[in-house]
């Protein structure tokens, strides 16, 4: 079967740099136009980009051209699905036009994420939601489908298998790399030897996208930190339960849990792998697990006093932003069949 055409949005920061990683070798898509800022344009990707991932930059991009936003030439390209890693504030202004002309946005940003007719999907967790874009016109109109904030992402898929036991309460840290502030981001004076102690914005993220994610009113309780690791949020989290639970029914769930209702190249057999050895997980791993960076690693799992303890890492760039977003899309090629 021929690949589908994709274009990418914001090709040279950070999340970028992972999308066009990942894109370079799927067996789905076809990355055939990615656009940056417009001092960018009209360079190679090569000669444009900082490349920051600890993999060699992808010969099969290395001399794609950079391109302006322009939208007839995305149509005469015959891309449909467009993946964005725009900054915030642009992606408000470009993804809702895109969406009127009748593409098909899978995007990292915030910006439409809390639109009630707009999907935060985690296709193991929700794939139903991806029917919210029937409400957005879809198939008559084009759509956008958010993947969740980074943290969010590694919190829902190791609590979403545990809402059986019904959490009452969350508490939950978070020990945020530095490439969750995007390249460029913080300065070296800001962060070496650091750890600050508030990201403007995360905790109220964690709240509102939990309770649309989940579906659920439970109490949360979140601290954000940045530290000065490069890739990997590390999360301590506790929960409380209205059931009566041990920590082998944790296990046991994690262990078992997956999506049988979907199989796509980017969604692992495994989301959520448990590490034995009480060192662990560490953000040195955030690129382990099949596909790399997709599974949460957890870990340190503990009771105490009727509440239950454990570290989780998710791998920021990976699955809690371009990785996600594609996984998105092959959810909604499977979802809907390739309707192009």
């Amino acid at each position: 079967m021929a690949k589908v055409k994709v274009a990418l949005l914001g090709s040279t920061g950070i999340v970028g740099q992972v999308f066009v990683w990942i894109l370079s070798r799927h067996e789905l898509f076809d990355l055939v136009y990615i656009s940056a800022s417009e001092s960018k344009c009209g360079k190679k990707y090569k000669d444009a980009v900082n490349w920051l991932l600890p993999y060699q930059l992808p010969i099969e991009i290395i001399n794609h051209n950079i391109n302006a936003i322009d939208y007839d030439k995305l149509k005469a390209n015959g891309i449909k699905i467009i993946f964005s890693a725009l900054p915030t504030e642009v992606a408000a202004v470009i993804e809702p036009k895109l969406k009127n002309l009748g593409f098909w946005v899978f995007t990292n940003a915030s910006a439409m994420r809390y639109n009630n007719d707009v999907p935060i999907l985690i296709p193991e967790i929700n794939l139903k939601s991806i029917s919210l874009i029937e409400k957005q016109g879809y198939p008559r109109e084009g759509f956008v489908i958010a993947n969740a904030n980074c943290s969010v992402t590694g919190l829902s898929l190791a609590l979403a298998p545990l809402m059986k036991f019904g959490i009452t309460e969350l508490y939950v840290s978070t020990y945020q790399s530095v490439s969750g502030a995007g390249y460029p981001g913080l300065s070296a004076l800001d962060i070496s030897g650091n750890v600050i102690p508030l990201i403007r914005g995360e905790e109220e993220k964690i709240i509102l996208e939990l309770r649309k994610i989940l579906e659920t009113n439970i109490n949360v309780f979140p601290f954000c930190l940045r530290v000065p690791t490069l890739i990997g949020h590390l999360e301590t989290v506790w929960i409380k339960f209205k059931m009566s639970v041990a920590e082998k029914d944790i296990l046991e769930t994690w262990q078992s849990f997956g999506s049988a209702d979907i199989r796509t190249p980017s969604i692992p057999a495994n989301p959520i792998i448990y590490t034995d050895s009480e060192d662990l997980p560490q953000t040195k791993m955030s690129f382990n697990g099949n596909p790399p960076g997709m599974p949460v690693y957890t870990g340190r799992l503990k009771d105490h006093n009727g509440r239950f303890g454990f570290v989780l890492l998710v791998n920021n760039l990976v699955r809690g932003a371009a990785g996600g977003s594609i996984a998105n899309a092959e959810a909604f090629l499977s979802r809907y069949g390739n309707t192009l």
